[in-house]
């Protein structure tokens, strides 16, 4: 959370992108009306919803930070369409940022939260 937090908004409460992110975690209206934010410069607000989104993104690909962190970046249906990190210049240079401050290439998740992306079936098979 922290290293998104660094990458998304420097620690920022009050950050907005050109595309209508909001606060420390960049929630776009879509997410954090998902995630019940109601006030997404509101720092606690902000982080809740944005762990409750890193959360299910890291069940949905079961702990893979590489996944996850292009599906916060350019959201999980575009990380699904291409099977993979999308091919956009600024989600690969965002996932190289995170990567560099997170240093684990999985983190745990709760699998409870969600059924996992049907991609990391492909992604298995390709790989064998």
């Amino acid at each position: 959370m922290l290293s998104i937090i660094t990458v998304e908004s420097e620690f920022e409460t009050k950050a907005r992108s050109p595309k209508s992110a909001m606060g420390l975690m960049q929630l776009i209206p879509a997410t954090a009306e998902r995630f019940n934010v109601k006030n997404a410069f509101n720092a606690s607000q902000n982080i809740r919803g944005g762990i409750e989104y890193l959360r299910w993104l890291l069940s949905y690909y079961r702990g893979s930070i590489e996944l996850t962190t292009a599906a916060y970046n350019a959201g999980e249906k575009a990380v699904d369409r291409y099977l993979g990190i999308p091919p956009y210049p600024e989600t690969r240079e965002y996932v190289k940022r995170l990567k560099k401050l997170y240093l684990r290439s999985t983190h745990p998740y709760d699998e409870k939260i969600t059924e996992p992306s049907p991609i990391l079936t492909k992604i298995r098979s390709s790989l064998k």
